[in-house]
């Protein structure tokens, strides 16, 4: 049995795996983000006849994909820039949140036939939040300023947990006909809150323990894989919110990746686990365009027309709500966090604030909820309407990645809202600092040392000013160099380079050398070159 499933299982990846390549590299020749194309793929290669089952099942979501894609998104995410701006997150995650579920709960019934309050207050909690992957895959391939995209990215990354909240307690209200106490809400969220926050810095500080005491690569990245999947069911356990406890200990051991990982460990890590996130990626919008013969099959006894038209005025509907909450929310956040706070935070743009208004994406975690709906009622009965609330789920996600995502570029060129030109004066500090205190040092350490060695020391002197005057563009007197030096000097650099790789090439197909020899020296030509690319883009 198990092996039947194996081999039915195996083609269906290969497949999916070489769709998100091809899409990919499609989407790449268009200057798109690879979302919206897979997700548009997946979409019409659902109406191709004979395409493998693929069908999305709520628990794989949950407990295969979204962990190592929040704790990467987690990960990367600047813990100052977080904890700054978390008034303006939270107004998103929970203020809009709470908005969109009671004013979808309110209009819904007036626009679809048969919904009542309670119905609605569901699929305003299935729709309600933006999604973590959707939004960091995507806000991070457009051109927006640090700020506004921090607040988007930040706002996917917690508002999970009210959202899991908010559908918990509609689901409680429709299955079992009883409606829970606001103390009793209340205090589940504060727990939730409390107790992810809790178990995620907990499994951090674990993690970040055991990291420090080993100096092998490969088993730092294979702990970093596991680690995600830890936090997560850690919380899970205990029915706190996995994905907040994910999220905390994705920015605790960002934060601290520096001390506790090795050189080698942080070099390879980075790739691996951007090759991971771009494959779950690629899976996880594939299959969502992939589900629309699953979710049409639940609906056949109803107009299609008539749905498809009511899916999207639903859409438009959810993104009018957000648009009509961004302007007020983002004034209540500039007014605390500028007169409680004390932040020298300015006025944001009537443009800004669109941007963020417009940049809701939903993604796979809407619909994996909407699938995981109850089939029945505590009395027996079908849940009421769950094939609509799935097919107007599928409706409001791919209306928001497709045309939100479609559009956002020409909307950000076109409000302004781009990012000033010229380099990131916080890197430059960064670079600067760092040839600056390495100066000091070489020219205290020659005075205290033997003069035989002062050339040494010269050299190394001469050496960071080259490169202080690389990261500035200035002619210092202590190197004398003019700035068309450099510019040959990388020009000859990058030549020196391609030959060393030829020769290095023609030893190993003449047999000279091995190819795990080959390899070795080639790491050193790369890390070098990577060296030199990141200097240039200084």
């Amino acid at each position: 049995m198990y092996g039947r499933n194996i081999q039915h299982f195996e083609p269906v990846l290969i497949l999916l795996l070489i769709l998100v390549v091809v899409l990919a590299l499609l989407a790449k020749r268009f200057r798109t983000p690879y979302p919206i194309i897979l997700v548009i793929g997946g979409l019409f290669l659902s109406l191709v006849p004979h395409m493998p089952h693929a069908e999305l099942n709520p628990e794989v979501v949950f407990l295969v994909f979204l962990p190592p894609l929040l704790f990467s998104a987690a990960f990367q995410t600047s813990w100052r820039d977080f904890r700054y701006n978390l008034v303006s997150i939270s107004m998103l995650a929970f203020g809009l949140v709470g908005f969109t579920v009671f004013c979808v709960a309110a209009v819904v019934p007036w626009i679809l036939p048969g919904f009542n309050w309670h119905l609605g207050l569901v699929l305003g909690a299935v729709i309600c939040t933006t999604d973590a992957i959707a939004a960091t895959s995507i806000a991070r391939r457009l051109s927006l300023p640090s700020r506004i995209r921090d607040v988007i990215e930040g706002e996917s990354l917690v508002n999970d947990v009210s959202g899991l909240l908010a559908l918990q307690f509609a689901i409680a209200i429709v299955v079992t006909g009883n409606v829970p106490s606001a103390g009793s809400q209340i205090g589940r969220l504060l727990y939730l809150i409390a107790s992810g926050v809790a178990i995620g810095f907990a499994i951090g500080k674990v993690i970040y323990w055991v990291e420090k005491k080993i100096d092998d690569a490969p088993i730092e990245i294979t702990i970093s894989l596991i680690t995600p999947y830890l936090a997560y069911l850690a919380a899970e356990s205990v029915r706190s919110s996995g994905v907040l406890a994910t999220v905390v200990c994705g920015l605790y051991l960002g934060r601290e990746s520096s001390i506790y990982l090795s050189t080698r460990a942080r070099l390879q890590a980075a790739a691996v686990w951007e090759t991971l996130n771009f494959a779950l990626n690629g899976i996880v919008f594939i299959l969502i365009g992939l589900q629309l013969p699953y979710i049409l099959s639940d609906i056949r006894g109803a107009s299609f027309g008539k749905v498809l038209l009511t899916g999207l005025l639903f859409s438009g509907l959810v993104i009018a709500l957000r648009l009509l909450w961004v302007f007020p929310g983002a004034r209540i956040s500039y007014f605390i966090r500028r007169r409680l706070l004390g932040q020298p935070e300015t006025v944001p743009s009537a443009g800004a604030i669109f941007i963020v208004g417009w940049a809701g994406m939903r993604g796979v975690v809407a619909l994996a909820a909407a699938i995981s709906l109850p089939i029945k009622l505590n009395d027996g009965a079908p849940f009421p309407h769950r094939a609509i609330i799935i097919f107007l789920t599928f409706c409001v996600i791919f209306v928001t990645l497709v045309l939100q995502g479609l559009t956002l570029p020409p909307l950000i060129r076109r409000l302004g809202v781009t990012i000033p030109a010229g380099n990131n004066p916080e890197e430059q500090q960064a670079r600067t600092a760092m040839i600056q205190a390495a100066l000091a040092y070489l020219e205290h350490a020659r005075d205290q040392d033997a003069p035989e060695f002062a050339s040494v020391y010269d050299e190394l002197i001469r050496m960071q000013h080259h490169k202080l005057n690389l990261l500035e563009g200035k002619v210092f007197a202590e190197s004398g160099d003019r700035p068309q030096d450099y510019a040959r000097f990388r020009e000859l650099s990058g030549h020196v380079r391609s030959l060393q790789r030829a020769a290095l090439l023609h030893l190993r197909n003449e047999d000279k050398i091995s190819d795990e020899v080959l390899r070795s020296v080639e790491r050193d030509l790369d890390l070098f070159e990577a060296q030199s690319t990141t200097s240039d883009h200084s």
